[in-house]
This record gives C-alpha cells, structure tokens and sequence, in this order.
C-alpha cells in the first residue's frame, strides 16, 4: 500500500492566494516528514477551486524542498500545454530530482483556458491522442520530429534527455535517504511511487490504430488521468498506469480496471506488460482523520460544500455550452461515504478495501478538505502516525 497527500491548492472563501499556495508547500513537506510516499500537485486557471496554475511548476519547488518523497502532477492539463516544452520540464525535473518526479497528464475541461492558451477546443476534443504521443516519443526518444495535425516541426535533439540515469543527489542515493519522524519510521528500503518501466523488446505489435510506443524505457514515470472510455483506451493502448478521480466508488474502478485490461491484451500488451502498468494505477480519494467518524465528517462539511460552490462555480466554458454541477453538500457526502474519512481504523479498512476489491493499492488523498492550514497539517500527521501502521 502507499499512500499520498493530493494538494489542490484549493482557496476556501475569505483565504488569499498566497495562504492556500502555502499551506500546499507546507502539507507536502508535512507528508515527506509523516512518512507518506507521495505528493500530488493539481492545476487550474483562472478559478478559486485550485490557484496554482502549473503543478510542474510547483513540483520543482517541493523536489527542492524534501529528500525522500516522490512529486506528482495531478494533472498537468495537455489540451493547453505544448507537449515538447512539458517533455522538457519532465525531463529537468527528472534528472535534478534522482529520480523522484511522475508526470501525471489529462484532457482537463472544455474551460475558457482553452481560448486563453490559444490551443482551441479541438485539443480538448480530438487533440488528446496526438499531444499524448508527442509527449512520450519526446520523453522515450534521443530526436524526435513531428507531421501531425497540431504539430508539425523537423526532427530536432532531445536536450535535457529524459532517458539518460539521474544523478544522485549529493550525499545519497538517486532516490533519497529516508527522513525519518519521531512518530513515524519507514520501512529500511523505501521504494518510489511508481516502479520504474522497462522497455520490452519482444513487445508484439500493437493493435490496429494503437501507438506504438515502447513503455518507459527510462525518464520519469507517466500516469494517465482516466474519466471517460477514450482515455482509459489511450492509456491501456500505451500501457501507462490510469489515475482514476474521487468520484468513483469502487464498483467504479473495477468496472474501469477490467476495462483497462481488456484493451490493453487487445492491443498486444503482454500479461506481464499489463500487470506492471496495473501496478502503477492511482486512486484519488479524501481522507480526514478524526477521533470519531462523526468528527471527521463534521469538519469537512463545514468547509468543503462552500468550496465546491466557489470554486467550482468559477468555472467557464469555451463555448458556452452548457454545464452542469453537483450539489457541493450532497458531493461531500458522497466522498465522505466513499473515502478515508473517519477513525484510524475506518480509514485504514477503507482504503485496504478498496486494494482488495479493485487491485489499486497507491491513493493519492485529498487532505486539505478543512481549509485550514494548522488542521490541514494536523491531518497528514495523523495520516502519517495513525493510519499507515495499520496498512502495514
């Protein structure tokens, strides 16, 4: 089991941008100090849900800032970003962080960041497949060119190339020694988030209109954001781990892990290929700790229906098609049911339940639903100290 803290960045009302982007650094240092194995860094523009606009970006900043623990982007948004200028950031990040980055991308939303990037609504609509591909071939490759659609360029050098070992850091290993807390200590051999894929050159042919691309044989490891079918076939195709959302229960994901399966083997991806890329599949959740169940939900009930109304409110279309939102009580009911919210033990049996029904066993959990800083802190220690013990 390995379990993450996921930071928004998310601006409760009456709070600054600056507090919420603080309270996301400090959390992830927390969850490095707490023993969690992992931090993941949402994106948004232009809306108060989330305010940081580059998870890359941040990222950098708390691979500088911890030793031990992996960073993720959760998502990086493609359909508004240049696939070569994010391969080259992976890659930066990658080889100055020994190792310790994951690049997580998505479709994102039909937003009106679409207009603002200049991308268009075809790179949200038809355009995915293509950026994906790009973004891979730059990461996997040594010279890479382009006669698509979107991107057509010469073939030029990759520089810096993903592919090429990270260097350690200084004083350690490529992944980092361990920090251990007074409260908490990991296990001698700390492991990274993802493991590392292999290229597999016995690999056999993809399935007509698949990509043929080869799994990481180096650079950092990439997780596909899966909410909709033509996403989780892209992903199965080219046998990268899915991220699956917080509004699946687990009937859900093992509808959407069976799926996976599925279209992976009709794509030619070998049992073992598969099994590796399952290794890898994330699940986002919330998690709350609390000395009673009713505590916990009390104290995201008062906080995140507010939140969902605010910043999710904030949110335009392209186009102006139409949108339609939850009831932000009745969807923080709905996660509180669903997730890690509660006692230690309720906490720990949900997310090993989850494992046990759905083979996921890497959570990357919502851990700011309070709002506050000191109680979101106090959240991933106990995290840290009360429930991962009890996954061991």
């Amino acid at each position: 089991m390995h379990a993450g803290a996921f930071l928004l960045s998310a601006q409760f009302p009456g709070q600054r941008h600056a507090e919420a982007l603080e309270r996301t650094v400090s959390a992830a240092v927390a969850a490095e100090r707490a023993g969690l194995d992992s931090v993941w860094l949402a994106e948004h523009h232009f809306v108060p849900y989330g305010v940081c606009p580059d998870a890359a970006t941040l990222a950098a900043l708390l691979l500088g800032r911890t030793r031990r623990i992996t960073v993720g982007t959760a998502v990086s948004v493609l359909s508004t970003a240049h696939p070569v200028a994010l391969g080259e950031q992976a890659a930066l990040l990658h080889l100055t962080s020994g190792g310790r980055f994951t690049l997580g991308v998505g479709r994102g939303g039909p937003w009106v960041d679409l207009a603002v990037f200049g991308t268009g609504v075809a790179a949200y609509e038809t355009g995915f497949a293509e950026r994906l591909d790009l973004l891979l071939r730059w990461l996997r490759g040594s010279r890479v060119g382009a006669d698509g659609p979107a991107f057509a360029f010469p073939e030029v050098p990759v520089v810096p190339r993903a592919t090429e070992p990270p260097v350690p850091a200084s004083g350690g290993p490529v992944h980092g020694g361990p920090v251990h807390s007074p409260r908490h200590r990991p296990e001698p051999h700390t492991r990274p988030a993802f493991p590392r894929q292999r290229s597999d050159s016995t690999r056999p042919p993809a399935a007509p209109g698949a990509a043929r691309i080869t799994p990481a044989a180096g650079g950092p490891p990439v997780v596909v954001a899966c909410t909709s079918r033509s996403s989780l076939r892209l992903a199965a195709e080219r046998g990268l781990p899915m991220l699956l959302g917080m509004h699946s229960g687990d009937e859900d994901k093992q509808e959407m892990v069976a799926a996976y399966r599925a279209m992976a083997r009709a794509a030619g991806r070998t049992p073992e290929q598969i099994a590796r890329a399952e290794r890898g599949h994330v699940a986002a959740g919330v998690a709350q700790v609390a000395d009673s169940t009713a505590e916990a939900r009390t104290t995201l009930l008062a906080a995140m229906p507010e939140w969902f109304r605010y910043g999710l409110g904030a949110h335009r279309t392209v186009d102006g098609r139409e949108r339609r939102m939850r009831d932000p009580r009745d969807y923080t009911e709905l996660l509180c049911d669903l997730h890690a919210v509660g006692t230690p033990k309720l906490c720990a049996d949900r997310m090993l339940a989850t494992a046990e029904r759905t083979g996921v066993r890497r959570f990357a959990l919502l851990v700011e639903g309070s709002g506050d800083r000191a109680a979101t802190l106090g959240n991933v220690t106990r995290l840290g100290s009360d429930v991962l013990p009890l996954l061991r």
